[in-house]
């Protein structure tokens, strides 16, 4: 295997980690969250190194900055900050129309 071989391997790979991830936080946010603040809880313990302290406290989820309540899930999770529209305000569907090309 050459040197160019193992870059490339190493930069493929970091780069569908890094994918796999965002797209993970992106898809299951409380679940990352929750994963996030288990693995800071962790590595931010009093008899940890310094580094590792920082990590932790670097890894900590920052809470819902829009929302204000805490709640973690951001704005209109709860339902309180805005008006919810219900399930049975549906619109009428709207008709398919087609149109033959020129």
């Amino acid at each position: 295997m050459s040197t160019f071989e193992l870059v490339q391997g190493v930069v493929i790979g970091l780069v569908v980690t890094l994918s796999a991830w965002q797209a993970f936080r992106k898809l299951l946010p409380q679940t990352s969250r929750r994963l996030l603040a288990r693995a800071s809880a962790r590595l931010d313990r009093n008899g940890r190194g310094g580094l590792t302290r920082r990590l932790g406290r670097w890894l900590q989820p920052a809470e819902a900055s829009s929302g204000g309540c805490g709640s973690g899930g951001g704005c209109a999770s709860c339902g309180g900050c805005a008006p919810v529209k219900l399930s049975n305000q549906v619109e009428p569907p709207q008709p398919l129309q087609f149109r033959a090309r020129l």
